[in-house]
């Protein structure tokens, strides 16, 4: 991020252009004093402006020009001119000679008053320097192409040098990766740094004969990064293990831990799993955005339709709400962001989680901790004598939590939780297979949400074309209407075609109908049958709808929410 002089004023730049309040920039200024970094910094941060709001004012008071890195066509001989120090150290990178005057040198900048930054360049390239604006996050995610597989091979390349002679690494030697300037502890950061940057949801560190492979998984799936020799395995387990508060002496069992990691300004939570495999420990390491966990509802994707349905459910003032859908999908994301709309100073809020994923101000959160014997059902137990008005349930995993939550939303809380169900209907069969009565499911559960993440369409390159009458079939389209859906493409800006992703919804309020219904003995199709007659979306529609409106592709609706039953009949 940027680092600009106090004198600039730039935070009543930003309060006249209308992107900060001036109570914001008032706290942005606290948090300034205590963090003694940068205002601008401090303003993304805390999630008050994007680096796009930030650069737009900045280019407008310096009059410098702004740049998109991945418009550049960039040249190996300048990248190398400059080098890697300067570039990294004051987050710069030279993107071509001055047009009109071939003696400057055009240079992208986080800072462009940073003259220290701007002589040296001039000094070790020898040309003047034009400064233009460009986003540290930018910078940093092409430095990481141009340098991260490089470093970290370099460092893999120096620890097996150093370690030629032997044919593992001992213990004494795995407490060694916690030195900071050993080559385990660049490969352990440049990975964790290039992940962040790339987009990544997870980080895999597969151990195979062979070799050592490391994937990406972006948007949703995964990519290879990096493969590195088996001698590398054990040091690179053990730094992580390190870092993440594990044992470093064992192997033989399954170990979970956590990390804390900053790149660029953003604190990220990593969720570390190691298990033991036939060729070696396998390490999964998860990646969230601390702030990105806590979203306004209007960044949730949800129709207008579905944004309704959602506070029909959530101003319900006691039951159970749950939302469901398999891992990655957005499930915490949504409970957080409807336990930020219901957190008032009025209310008691107490969550009990596995672990806790982003620290909300006024709500108690508790940590599960099964070694203290503090499971989701004892922590349930204690939490219905702390007065609360609204309890989070991380995950429903048993029936005897399912059984207390059930309990509580009768006797006047609102529980809002997560279940691994495939869609609604399917949730409240769950709930009766764990021992919970049909007519107290009926009582208690008031909505249940569904979701899944698509993959966006990368709108630059995206293909269009004429739905075929099978594709129409697919999507409930008129046939004799025509139709015009999209394919992915392929370019630079994107991931095969794919750019993001954007969740869709199932979401069904229990109506008076459905609470009838669960009276009988039913199946979940029966329950799905009666949601949809009164109105209900089901996955499969959000998904054709996106394909229509072009922001998915008919593929990504089929793989990640198209009922295959369906498929095979058209």
């Amino acid at each position: 991020m940027a680092i600009f002089s106090n004198r600039i004023r730039i935070g009543d730049l930003l309060v006249h252009k209308g992107y900060i309040t001036e109570d914001q920039l008032s706290q942005a200024l606290e948090e300034q004093q205590k963090q003694k970094g940068k205002l601008g910094e401090v303003l993304i941060s805390m999630g008050f402006i994007s680096e796009e709001q930030f650069g737009e004012v900045i280019c407008d008071k310096l009059g410098v020009s702004p740049v998109n890195l991945k418009d550049v066509k960039f040249d190996d001989e300048l990248i190398q001119l400059v080098g890697e120090t300067i570039m990294r150290r004051d987050v710069l990178i030279p993107i071509g000679y001055d047009e009109e005057d071939y003696t400057k040198l055009k240079v992208a900048m986080a800072d462009p008053l940073n003259l220290a930054a701007i002589d040296d360049v001039n000094l070790v390239t020898g040309y003047d320097v034009a400064p233009y604006y460009c986003s540290a996050t930018q910078i940093n995610i092409q430095l990481d192409k141009f340098f991260g597989k490089k470093q970290a091979m370099e460092a893999a390349e120096q620890f097996e040098a150093e370690h030629a002679n032997e044919f593992d690494v001992n213990e004494e030697q795995e407490e060694d990766a916690s030195v900071s300037d050993s080559p385990i502890v660049k490969i352990v950061r440049t990975m964790l740094q290039e992940a962040v940057r790339m987009g990544s949801s997870d980080i895999h560190i597969e151990p195979m004969e062979r070799s050592v492979r490391v994937r990406y998984r972006i948007d949703g799936v995964l990519k290879i990064a990096m493969e590195y020799n088996t001698n590398v395995l054990s040091a690179m387990v053990a730094r992580i293990k390190i870092i993440s508060g594990l044992d470093i002496s064992e192997k033989r069992k399954p170990q979970d831990g956590r990390l804390t990691l900053d790149v660029d300004g953003e604190e990220f939570d990593v969720r570390v799993s190691i298990l033991p495999t036939v060729y070696g420990e396998k390490t999964v390491m998860r990646l969230t955005k601390k702030k990105g966990l806590t979203k306004e509802k209007k960044y949730l994707g949800l129709s207008p339709e579905d944004e309704k349905r959602l506070d029909g459910i959530t101003h319900n003032p006691h039951g159970i709400i749950l939302v469901t859908g398999p891992t990655g999908s957005g499930k915490s994301t949504t409970c957080y962001t409807v336990l930020n709309e219901l957190n008032k100073e009025t209310v008691n809020i107490i969550t009990v989680e596995d672990p806790v994923e982003a620290n909300v101000p006024g709500v108690n959160q508790v940590q599960v901790n099964v070694k203290a014997e503090l499971t989701f059902a004892s922590a349930l137990r204690s939490i219905l004598r702390q007065d609360p008005d609204i309890i989070m349930i991380g995950e429903i995993r048993d029936g005897e939590t399912a059984g207390i939550a059930v309990q509580a939303s009768i006797t006047g809380h609102l529980v809002i939780s997560t279940l691994h169900t495939n869609s609604t209907s399917a949730s409240i069969t769950r709930l009766i297979d764990m021992g919970v009565e049909p007519y107290l499911i009926g009582d208690a559960v008031v909505g249940i949400i569904a979701q899944r993440l698509v993959r966006r369409l990368c709108p630059k390159c995206k293909v269009g074309k004429e739905a075929t009458e099978r594709e129409k079939s697919m999507l409930k389209y008129p046939e004799d209407q025509p139709l015009t859906i999209y394919e992915p493409g392929g370019c630079e800006e994107c991931n095969k075609g794919y750019k993001g992703r954007i969740a869709i919804y199932e979401i069904m309020p229990i109506t008076t109908k459905i609470r009838k219904v669960l009276h009988q003995t039913v199946t979940a199709d029966e329950i799905q049958e009666v949601a949809v007659e009164e109105g209900m979306n089901t996955l499969r529609m959000a998904g054709a709808r996106n394909v229509i409106e072009g922001i998915t592709s008919i593929e990504e609706m089929v793989r990640v929410a198209y009922d295959m039953d369906e498929a095979v009949e058209n």
